[in-house]
C-alpha cells in the first residue's frame, strides 16, 4: 500500500509516470466504439445507509487507520438472491458503550432494496474489521462467515434459520492480539471435499511501540504520515485444515505458507494458474513481491511467484500490491492475474502463458496509461456480455493528508473502468461512463455480483468514512449471458476451485468458482458468462474440485442453471 519510507527514515517517493515509457512501441486506438451499457449507484435507495468507519477524517497516526474494509456477496438464506455483508472499522479515540459501529449484513428482499438484518442474524460485532470471505464449510447446505480483524478473527456459522453463531473459539480460530488478518479465502487444497481457510496477514503491529508520524521519522512528498509498512514487523500468512468435526488445525508451516518470499499480504484470491485440478493461491503483497502459492498436491505449497514471473513488476521492482483479480481476459483458456498498486505506479496485468510463467502486458494492453490512482478493490467484469471481460478498479488514497498536495489526485478518487477490445488492449472508458464512476470516493473493498438477478454483475463498494455504494449495470446491446450455480457433492458444496468451460456460437470461455478476490472482499461463486448473439450454450465442461469432469450440452441463454455434480454426462476423473 505504501511506498512511504521504511517507517524508520524520512523518504521523499518520487515515481516516473510509466504509462509514459512502456516499452517503447506506439499504438494506435481504434475509434471508440459506442457504449451500451450504464452504470447508477442505487445504494441509497436500495436501503445500504449504515456509514462505514475507518479511522481518522483528515490525519491518521498508523497505518491501521488506513487499509478500510471489504464486502462480502453471500446468499444467507438461500433464497437465490445475494445479500450483502459490509465489514466495518473503529477508531483510535473509541467509542461510547453501545455507539460502537458493527458490521452490517444486509438481506435482499428482492425488489431492489436490502433490509438491515445485522442484530436479528446475531453478527454486530464491532472493532478494527478487515475483510470477509464465504464458504460452507461443514457442507450443511448454509454459506458460513469468517470476517478477518486486526486482533481476533471470527468464524460465523450459519445455524440455517437466519441467524449465525461465533464459534471461533470451538474451531481453534483465536490468535494473538498482535495478528492482523486482511484478505481471506476458503478453500479445498487437498480436494478432501472439505472447505479449508487461508487468511493472509499484513503486519505484526503493536500500537505501543510502532513509530508515529509526530516522530519525524516518516514522510510521503514531505508531510507527515503513518508509518510503514516497511520497517515494521511483517505478518506471516495463516492456512487452516478442515478437521470435518467444525475444527480447524494451523499447519501454516507444515504447508509451507510462512515460507513466502514477500510479506504485508492484503488481497487474496483462489486460481489454479497451472490448471492441473489443484487449487493454487495468489496473494497481493504491500511493498513486497507478491506470493503465488503452487499448490504440490501433497497437502504442500511453493511459492513461484518470483520464478513465475507473477511478483514484480515488468522491471523488476516489487510494488504495493493491494487488490486481485483473476480471469481469462484473452479467452485462451489460462486463468490471468491482475493486480492494483499504489499512486505513482501502474496496476499490472499478467498473463497466463500457460506453461507456468507469467507475461508482464501491463503496457502491451494500454493499461499502463494510468498512474495517478491508488488502486484498491479490482474485478473482471462483462459489462455487456460480449464475451469479453472488462475491468473494474476502485480507488482512493492511503494517506487523508495528501489533501495538502497538489501533485497527487487526492484522498477521494474516480474509479477507473477498462474496456476489453478483443485484442488483447484495453480503452479507458471512465470518463465516457461519467458519474457514478467518475465520483471521487476513499474506496476500498469492492464485491462483484449479479444483485437483481438481471443477468448482468453489479459491484458493491466499502468507502472509507463514508456510506457504501452499490453500482448497478444496464446494457442495452441485447447481448445474451448465462450464470450457473455448481452444487457440489462429493466436492466442497460451494465448489469452490471448479473449472467452467463454456462454448457457445463458435467462442470458448473458461472460469473458475473461486475463494476471496479483490481486495479484502467475496465476489459470487455463480459462474457468469456472456455470451454476445449466441443464441444457445452449445455445451458446459466443468472439472470439479476433486477431479470429476462432466458436461451439460444444449442449455438456453439468459437463464440461471444449477449443474449438481454427478448430474451431468461423466467423463472420468483426472485424479
Amino acid at each position: 500500500m505504501s511506498f512511504c519510507g521504511t517507517g524508520l527514515r524520512d523518504v521523499v517517493v518520487g515515481v516516473l509516470a510509466l504509462g509514459s515509457i512502456g516499452g517503447g512501441t506506439a499504438f494506435t486506438q481504434p475509434p471508440p466504439a459506442k457504449l451500451t451499457f450504464s452504470l447508477t449507484n442505487v445504494a441509497r435507495a436500495a436501503g445500504l445507509d449504515s456509514r462505514i468507519v475507518y479511522g481518522g477524517a483528515t490525519s491518521n497516526k498508523y497505518l491501521l487507520e488506513t487499509t478500510g474494509t471489504g464486502v462480502a456477496a453471500i446468499d444467507y438464506d438461500r433464497d437465490g438472491w445475494l445479500d450483502l455483508f459490509f465489514v466495518n472499522g473503529s477508531t483510535l479515540e473509541g467509542f461510547p458503550p453501545g455507539q460502537a459501529p458493527t458490521n452490517h449484513l444486509y438481506r435482499n428482499r428482492h425488489d431492489g432494496t436490502f433490509e438491515d438484518v445485522t442484530a436479528k442474524a446475531g453478527l454486530a460485532a464491532s472493532g478494527w474489521g478487515q475483510g470477509a470471505c464465504v464458504g460452507d464449510y461443514d457442507n450443511d447446505g448454509y454459506d458460513d462467515l469468517f470476517v478477518s480483524y486486526w486482533g481476533q478473527n471470527r468464524l460465523y456459522h450459519n445455524r440455517a434459520d437466519g441467524t449465525f453463531e461465533d464459534v471461533t473459539r470451538s474451531a481453534g480460530l483465536t490468535n494473538a492480539r498482535t495478528r492482523w488478518g486482511t484478505g481471506c479465502a476458503f478453500v479445498d487444497y487437498d480436494r478432501d471435499g472439505r472447505l479449508d481457510l487461508f487468511v493472509a496477514n499484513y503486519i505484526d503491529l503493536d500500537l505501543a511501540t510502532a513509530p508515529t508520524p509526530e516522530s519525524g521519522l516518516c514522510r510521503y512528498k514531505g508531510i507527515q504520515v503513518a508509518c510503514g509498512p516497511p520497517g515494521l514487523t511483517g505478518g506471516k500468512n495463516a492456512l487452516y485444515h478442515n478437521r470435518g468435526n467444525g475444527a480447524f488445525d494451523d499447519v501454516s508451516d507444515s504447508a509451507g505458507i510462512t515460507r513466502a518470499k514477500g510479506t504485508y499480504g492484503l488481497g487474496v484470491s483462489t486460481l489454479d494458474f497451472d490448471n492441473d485440478g489443484w487449487a493454487d493461491l495468489y496473494v497481493a503483497n504491500d511493498s513486497n513481491p507478491s506470493a503465488l502459492y503452487r499448490n504440490n498436491h501433497d497437502g504442500t505449497f511453493t511459492d513461484i511467484g518470483i520464478t513465475s514471473g507473477c511478483a514484480y513488476s515488468q522491471d523488476g521492482k516489487p510494488q504495493a500490491g493491494m487488490g486481485v483479480a483473476i480471469g481469462d481476459y484473452d479467452r485462451n483458456g489460462t486463468m490471468d492475474i491482475f493486480k492494483t498498486n499504489f499512486a505513482g505506479d501502474t496496476s499490472t496485468l499478467y498473463s497466463n502463458s500457460g506453461d507456468g510463467f507469467c507475461e508482464d502486458r501491463t503496457f502491451a494492453s494500454g493499461i499502463g496509461i494510468n498512474t495517478r490512482w491508488l488502486g484498491w478493490g479490482t474485478g473482471w467484469i462483462d459489462l455487456d456480455n460480449d464475451g469479453w471481460l472488462d475491468l473494474f478498479l476502485t480507488n482512493g488514497h492511503v494517506y487523508p493528508e495528501v489533501v495538502q498536495l497538489k501533485t497527487e489526485a487526492g484522498y477521494k478518487q474516480r474509479k477507473v473502468v477498462y474496456r476489453n477490445l478483443g485484442n488483447g488492449r484495453f480503452s479507458d472508458i471512465s470518463e465516457r461512463l461519467g458519474e457514478p464512476v467518475t465520483t471521487p470516493k476513499a474506496g476500498r473493498g469492492a464485491a462483484f455480483a449479479d444483485f437483481d438477478n438481471d443477468g448482468h454483475v453489479d459491484v458493491a463498494i466499502s468507502n472509507v468514512n463514508d456510506l457504501p455504494d452499490l453500482f448497478r449495470v444496464t446494457d442495452a446491446s441485447g447481448h445474451h449471458w448465462t450464470t450457473l450455480t455448481l452444487v457440489g457433492t462429493t466436492s466442497n458444496r460451494n465448489a469452490i476451485g471448479a473449472r467452467v468451460r463454456c462454448a457457445s456460437g463458435g467462442v470458448v470461455q473458461s472460469q473458475e468458482v473461486r475463494g476471496g478476490g479483490s481486495y479484502l472482499s467475496q465476489n459470487d461463486f455463480r459462474v457468469h458468462f456472456g455470451l454476445g448473439d449466441a443464441a444457445r450454450v452449445e455445451r458446459v465442461d466443468v472439472r470439479w474440485p476433486n477431479g470429476l469432469e462432466e458436461s451439460w450440452e444444449s442449455l438456453p441463454v439468459d437463464t440461471f442453471h444449477v449443474l449438481k455434480e454427478g448430474s451431468g454426462r461423466g467423463q472420468g476423473s483426472n485424479r
